[in-house]
């Protein structure tokens, strides 16, 4: 799968609320940012904190393995169908919410069921993510982002990386004017393929 800089007809984004009240603070600077990609763009929504989803078992050394549900089949269905999964969490102990969390142990699950070719139809998509965060320092969402990057390497997804804003009110994201900003061409920049970091120092030949 090779994919433009710029968004293009061809493009699905998948946006995943993980936040534990409906149009929190991230949510209102990820549809900041969907609201600038291009017209004919795809764009689907999905709630997980309405979802019927209960918490990951891992059935891998089970006789009978992993058996999905239908929530848990419609949303496998939503993920490899999409060239691009936008995370949306708030920071929540200075990484993903329950709700994300759960989602993403999913993907172990979804990695071992006979014939989903998982891992091979997320390969050369792109991860994306979105959180908002009481401390005005968005250095503090570093393991929320190395988590996500690292999700992608193992994926060999690309990243898109993180916009960041600062919120903790309900609504007080708007008045992040940099973040607002910045979300508003968030989905123009260059995503490139996700690395470990020993990926990292073998290209640099370190």
């Amino acid at each position: 799968m090779s994919l433009d800089a710029t968004p293009g007809p061809d493009r699905s984004f998948l946006f995943v609320l993980g936040s534990s009240r409906s149009d929190g603070n991230s949510e209102i600077l990820a549809r900041e940012a969907a609201a600038h990609l291009p017209a004919g763009v795809r764009q689907r929504w999905v709630d997980l904190n309405g979802l019927a989803l209960p918490d990951f078992q891992d059935g891998r050394h089970e006789a009978d393995g992993h058996r999905a549900h239908e929530v848990e089949e419609e949303l496998l269905r939503a993920t490899v169908e999409a060239t691009d999964v936008v995370i949306v969490s708030p920071l929540y102990w200075y990484s993903l919410s329950a709700q994300t969390k759960r989602y993403l142990d999913y993907w172990s699950g979804w990695l071992n069921v006979p014939d989903s070719d998982f891992k091979e139809r997320m390969a050369g998509g792109t991860l994306w993510g979105v959180t908002a965060m009481a401390d005005d320092d968005h250095a503090v969402a570093d393991g929320l982002v190395t988590g996500l990057s690292l999700s992608a390497a193992y994926l060999r997804m690309r990243f898109g990386g993180v916009l960041t804003g600062t919120g903790s009110r309900p609504g007080r994201v708007r008045a992040d004017t940099g973040a607002m900003a910045g979300a508003r061409t968030f989905f123009t920049r260059e995503a490139p393929f996700a690395r470990f970091p020993y990926e990292e120092r073998a290209a640099a030949g370190v």
